[in-house]
């Protein structure tokens, strides 16, 4: 058990929760707080949506996050919204009032969710340092509101599923909130000093239950050499569903989710490279910003891993812990060249990550190690990056197969080429039979052909429920085509842009 103390819609908490115990959980069964609805408890359908908040300089932010697969301990020192603190019978928020105005609802049971998704919306578009006039938050309102394109509408409500409305009357709700007059709740200014401030959350071992939340690098490799049996939790997006799709008991956690190191980004510097070394606890949602100034393909594909909810949670390090051959990042990190440091209580060690991944679900990580960082090269001038996914559903799934590809082209002739796949081995893997047949070749369609040739030898995938392995072949292939398709033709895009390409 851990004792946690946190906001709920402005209320002080102190209370024990269990290690394993989800959000969801602990507002249902323990809160009372029933408003919040189970529907899919894997993190896809947003039945669940809650919202979030940390302290930031000039207001709190608020983030969007799957209640039943968050864990409940995570919410210490932190401000957690749920449908019932949005507003009052008189004084309904945008979100609220907006969906009613625009009969965004039918049967409701997804209407909670939907309803705190467009509330971190509104939050995100309005960014009202408080106090401000309501004139003038009404000025910075309109403003802000210009910038809500369909994409992002697109992606802040891609994580909810409705079955009655067909969404248009919920995109219309989310339109409509501009020109609704909005007052503040009370829970605002809300603070912990009720209840004493924050408690300490230190390391706990009852039976055969440990439950840790370190604060240092240091603190989290003793940790892991006290206890290597133990699971390492960040985002949870994953690891979660053993408890609510398997019903196996998650007693033994180390949260990294408050170690310093894993959560920084900083420029630096690898074996003459420049880049950026990215910790392991980093969450997508953060990576946006780098992502789209620096590697604009790889912030496209962010937009189709998992919706807005599993982006606020899931962490770079964890998908690449995680060693699914699905994985999204992995591919595009693999073309980019990047390398992987692994932190246990005697130090560090870097390799480049392509040696990372030995088999299915396995790494060359020791029993005492962790992934503490990650370090993402910055591109060679003229490198070009560009990223395919292919999976069933546009949004939030996973993917079927992933193509990534990074070149650089001098006088039509290919040099640099990384290629590497998702989908198509035990493992994220690169293609190295079709780089050679492509690099400091010029692009033409013998080479291409050469290259489709290779994957045969590159490649020798498996068939399941997302494709058969004559499919991923022939669709890794036809990514390649793609590729010669685009470069061949003035660099113009040759199919549709399908939101993310």
């Amino acid at each position: 058990m851990a004792t946690i103390a946190f906001l709920l819609n402005g209320t002080p908490q102190r209370l024990d929760v269990s290690s394993d115990m989800s959000i969801l959980t602990l507002l249902r069964e323990h809160l009372a707080h029933t408003g919040t609805k189970e529907g899919c408890a894997s993190g896809d359908c947003g039945a669940c949506t809650v919202a979030i908040g940390e302290p930031a300089a000039e207001r709190q932010i608020f983030n969007s996050a799957n209640a039943c697969i968050t864990p409940a301990h995570q919410l210490q020192g932190k401000h957690l919204v749920t449908v019932e603190g949005l507003g009052t019978e008189k004084h309904l928020h945008p979100a609220q009032e907006a969906m009613i105005e625009c009969h965004g609802s039918q049967c409701g049971f997804c209407t909670p969710g939907i309803v705190m998704s467009l509330f971190t919306l509104h939050e995100s578009l309005t960014q009202r340092p408080f106090p401000l006039t309501p004139e003038l938050s009404q000025e910075r309102s309109q403003e802000r509101y210009q910038e809500l394109s369909q994409t992002r509408l697109e992606a802040t409500l891609g994580g909810n599923l409705c079955r009655c409305t067909g969404y248009r009357p919920i995109r219309d709700a989310a339109l409509r909130m501009r020109d609704i007059p909005f007052e503040r709740p009370h829970w605002y200014d809300a603070t912990l000093s009720e209840v004493g401030g924050h408690p300490a959350l230190s390391d706990t071992a009852v039976g055969t239950s440990f439950f840790a939340q370190p604060k240092t690098l240091a603190e989290l490799t003793q940790l892991r050499l006290k206890a290597p049996q133990a699971r390492l939790v960040a985002g949870g997006t994953d690891l979660w569903l053993e408890s609510t799709q398997r019903l196996m008991p998650l007693e033994q956690l180390i949260d990294i989710t408050r170690v310093a190191e894993l959560l920084t980004i900083e420029e630096a510097t690898l074996e003459e490279q420049t880049g950026w070394w990215v910790g392991a606890g980093v969450t997508y949602t953060r990576l946006e910003p780098l992502f789209e100034e620096h590697f604009p393909a790889f912030a496209h594909l962010l937009h189709r891993l998992g919706s807005q909810q599993i982006r606020n949670r899931g962490t770079l390090g964890g998908n690449i812990a995680n060693a699914s051959p699905i994985g999204d990042t992995p591919p595009v990190l693999l073309a980019l060249g990047a390398h992987v440091e692994l932190a246990s209580a005697n130090g560090t060690r870097c390799l480049a990550l392509e040696v990372f991944f030995l088999d299915y679900k396995k790494t060359v990580l020791a029993a005492d190690e962790v992934i503490s960082r990650i370090f993402i090269p910055r591109a060679i001038e003229d490198t070009q990056l560009r990223v395919w996914k292919l999976s069933k559903r546009r949004e939030d799934d996973i993917s079927a197969v992933l193509g990534a590809f990074s070149y650089r082209v001098e006088q039509n002739v290919l040099r640099d080429v990384r290629i590497a796949f998702g989908g198509m081995a035990a493992i994220p893997k690169r293609a190295q039979g079709a780089e050679v047949a492509l690099e400091g070749n010029t692009i033409t369609q013998a080479a291409f052909r050469a290259a489709q040739k290779a994957l045969d030898d590159d490649f020798h995938p498996m068939s399941d429920v997302r494709g058969s392995q004559h499919y991923r072949q022939q669709a890794a292939k036809n990514l390649l085509e793609r590729l010669y398709l685009s470069l061949s033709a003035s660099d113009h895009e040759v199919m549709l842009h399908a939101y993310a390409h």
